[in-house]
């Protein structure tokens, strides 16, 4: 049973900065490609955000690329979402998982909220 935590959102004013946090366990981290998802106000849908290979490589949709920037410490078990420039449409509450849904299941963590108003 995998299981993620996320953590570093909070309340920012526009064109600032946040850095998310996710540290998982239940799988072998270091082998699975993970993902930081975001569900905004108002939508049933994730979408996803960005992914990142086992091997490093980033991908990020069209919204937040040259913005955020995702990484991974794989001694630490650990994926970051550094978010610089925030916009308002930034706003959702941000989970990351593993991508592969033979890995994760229907498991889904708390999700870490962000905010951007001012």
């Amino acid at each position: 049973q995998v299981h993620v935590v996320e953590s570093g959102g909070g309340l920012v004013q526009p064109g600032g900065s946040l850095n998310l946090s996710c540290v998982a366990s239940g799988a072998i981290f270091m082998l699975n490609p993970m993902a930081w998802y975001r569900r905004a106000p108002g939508n049933q849908q994730r979408e996803v955000v960005a992914t990142i290979t086992s091997g490093g490589k980033p991908g990020y949709i069209d919204s937040v690329q040259g913005r955020f920037t995702i990484s991974r410490d794989n001694a630490r078990d650990t994926v970051y979402l550094q978010m610089n420039s925030l916009k308002p449409e930034d706003t959702a509450v941000y989970y990351c998982n593993f991508i592969k849904t033979e890995v994760r299941g229907a498991y889904w963590g708390q999700g870490t909220q962000v905010t951007v108003s001012s």
